[in-house]
């Protein structure tokens, strides 16, 4: 037994949740009663995620902005601005297909609670008033964007405290991080009460809904990079943008998809880099740089997976307000990197802007764990090798001086 316990330690945690969706499925099918009783742990996984999300996301963003490194190089300032534009284009996109196809999800809206916004207006009054809570507050209560607030603000006052307060705020921030990633140890077994409770009561019709789910999340992260990218790209150059495109594909996202690390990519995407015979006083920083900004695949994460809540809640959206999510995904997405499963638990703050109700956003949360296998691999895979992109778009476009 103890041989066994060792050996599932070993094994990564995306063969750990393959195995615990396919063992909550066959318990669902052979014994369906036994199968709902397993759903303590997955309200369990679902009420720890709801017990971090809050400390993380303030602490986070306080820590990258306070220990941002001041840089000069006016070399940076277009592939940072063309971060910038891809993460927002990308959260648009995602907007798109969403309206496009619309993904219902089956949650457990017991007790929950939605106040749906009336237009635009009201939902720039609920931000303005969200902004100025209490920081104690917000974190008790969930009010994801009143913690985003405080952390942007305490990150940019941290800024010019000394060297070794900023090294406690990101010591404290590692802390936070070190136990997420304790709490995302336990997901295969959140996950696997999750299924099995789920296809006991509703059936394999689950499985279908992840699966659309998957399909419009991939589709949008395809289309930024064969589409969307290539487009900036060929606006910055001029010249044909996919040789470019599948190189870094190929070099940068084949590699992503595997490890699902931003942050372990980077020495893969610096050789690239060095391969394509870029400067290198630009891309090693701009490509440590976009490990931490350039958030495309998380902005359509949490932009699918907002919109998808709200559709099953039968919330109204008009374009204004799916225009503003995609800003708020797109600012919030540059907080997840280097946290497993970071642009998920960023989820709530987009929920928050439409009124859902924070235990209903953590069991969205808890899905996009559930699909994470293909969606946190797809999101790194886009992610790094559009660093490497961008980095040359940018590069060529200084270089030639257009």
């Amino acid at each position: 037994m103890t041989a066994l316990f060792k050996k599932l330690q070993s094994t990564s945690l995306v063969s750990q949740i393959i195995m615990a969706i396919i063992l909550g499925c066959i318990l669902a099918v052979l014994l369906p009663d036994t199968a709902k009783s397993f759903s303590m742990l997955g309200a369990l996984f679902v009420s720890a995620l709801k017990a971090v999300a809050p400390i993380l996301v303030l602490v986070l963003v306080a820590s990258s902005i306070a220990n941002q490194k001041a840089n000069s190089d006016a070399n940076l300032k277009p592939i940072v601005a063309l971060y910038f534009i891809g993460t927002l284009s990308a959260a648009f996109v995602a907007v798109v297909m969403s309206f496009i196809f619309p993904t219902q999800l089956t949650l457990d809206l017991a007790g929950a609670t939605a106040n749906p916004p009336q237009g635009l207006s009201e939902v720039l009054s609920t931000l303005a008033f969200k902004v100025v809570d209490n920081p104690v507050n917000a974190v008790a209560t969930g009010n994801f964007i009143g913690i985003l607030a405080w952390g942007l603000g305490l990150g940019f006052a941290l800024k010019r405290a000394n060297d070794s307060t900023k090294v406690i705020v990101h010591d404290l921030a590692d802390a936070v991080s070190s136990i997420v990633k304790i709490v995302i140890k336990f997901a295969p077994l959140g996950i696997f009460g999750l299924v099995a409770n789920t296809i006991a009561t509703t059936g394999f019709s689950a499985l279908a809904e992840f699966s659309h789910l998957v399909f419009v999340l991939v589709a949008s992260m395809l289309i930024i990079a064969l589409i969307v990218n290539p487009l900036i790209v060929f606006l910055m150059t001029r010249t044909n943008p996919y040789p470019l495109v599948f190189t870094c594909l190929k070099g940068s996202g084949i590699t992503a998809f595997f490890t699902r690390s931003s942050a372990a990519n980077i020495p893969v995407n610096m050789a690239l880099c060095k391969k394509l015979d870029l400067h290198e006083d630009t891309y090693s920083v701009s490509i440590p740089l976009g490990a931490t900004i350039n958030m495309a695949g998380a902005a359509i994460t949490i932009t699918v997976l907002t919109l998808a809540a709200a559709n099953t809640l039968n919330i109204e959206i008009d374009i204004a307000t799916a225009i503003l999510l995609s800003v708020i995904a797109s600012v919030s997405a540059c907080g997840a990197s280097g946290v497993a499963g970071g642009s998920l638990l960023l989820i709530p703050l987009a929920c928050s802007l439409f009124g859902i109700d924070t235990d209903i956003a953590m069991q969205v949360v808890a899905i996009g764990f559930i699909i994470g296998v293909i969606q946190d691999s797809a999101e790194t895979a886009l992610n790094s090798s559009t660093d490497v992109v961008f980095s040359a778009a940018a590069s060529h476009h200084i270089t030639k001086g257009l």
